[in-house]
């Protein structure tokens, strides 16, 4: 009689990462560097962390509003400070990077669900407009800023939930007429586009709170790149509309 062996060791760390990186989804045209280069492999680091552990893609998500939302909290609560954009910076980074693994965790287990992706959506949407008003609050609060100035944060608001609904709703229609707009992971990646919209990036957003100390210089930074998020908003929804348009134009 032939016995089989069986390898009932547990998956190691390196094997997790090697699955996930088979099992990554291709990054949008769009993306910009920060979170196509470096935000997805952090969130590859975590997604291996996270299954190791057994946690759900749900709890991932809860995970990733802890860190992101504590952070958010500390904006509105305490006065601007060296050590404070430290640690606010380092809130948002690793708030994001769970963003990502929650999604990686969920294509690694096969347990990806309408729910699942309905509550990361719901998470994204509270915090692109939570961010800047509670940066509003505290510099309001403490008063470090000129009052006009606080209308760049409200701005920043406002931009960043018409960019975020906008980029939804265009791949859920894109989706829906057969059309992808994701870059093969092994392909030609179209860096330099990556790095013109880079600006746009909600993660270098995230690393210009390091400057959070030199209140005059974190302002100036932070209205640049809401204005350069604006303008990319303005550019692309345009263009996103004429690519609707067109999809109403086909013939089935």
């Amino acid at each position: 009689m032939t016995e089989t062996f069986q390898d009932t060791r547990p998956e190691t760390f390196r094997e997790t990462l090697a699955r996930l990186q088979g099992a990554q989804k291709g990054a949008a045209r769009s993306a910009p560097a920060y979170s196509r280069f470096v935000n997805r492999r952090l969130g590859r680091y975590l997604a291996a962390w996270a299954y190791g552990r057994g946690l759900t893609p749900n709890q991932v998500t809860g995970v990733s509003a802890a860190f992101t939302f504590t952070g958010i909290a500390l904006l509105a609560l305490v006065s601007p400070s060296w050590w404070l954009g430290v640690l606010v910076c380092l809130l948002f980074v690793v708030g994001y990077a769970f963003d990502s693994a929650d999604g990686q965790v969920a294509r690694l287990t096969g347990t990806g669900s309408p729910a699942g992706e309905w509550l990361d959506h719901v998470v994204d949407a509270t915090k692109i407009s939570a961010q800047p008003l509670a940066l509003a609050v505290g510099f309001f609060r403490f008063d470090a800023a000129p009052t006009w100035w606080l209308l760049v944060p409200l701005l920043n608001a406002v931009v960043g939930a018409v960019l975020f609904f906008a980029m939804i709703l265009t791949e859920q229609l894109r989706r829906a007429h057969g059309v992808t707009s994701a870059a093969p992971v092994d392909g030609r990646m179209p860096w330099l586009r990556s790095l013109l919209v880079l600006p746009t990036d909600y993660g270098v957003l995230c690393l210009s709170f390091l400057l959070l100390g030199a209140t005059t210089l974190f302002a100036t930074v932070y209205a640049l790149l809401t204005l350069a998020m604006l303008g990319f908003v303005l550019l692309a929804a345009r263009k996103w509309f004429g690519e609707i348009a067109a999809l109403g134009r086909r013939v089935p």
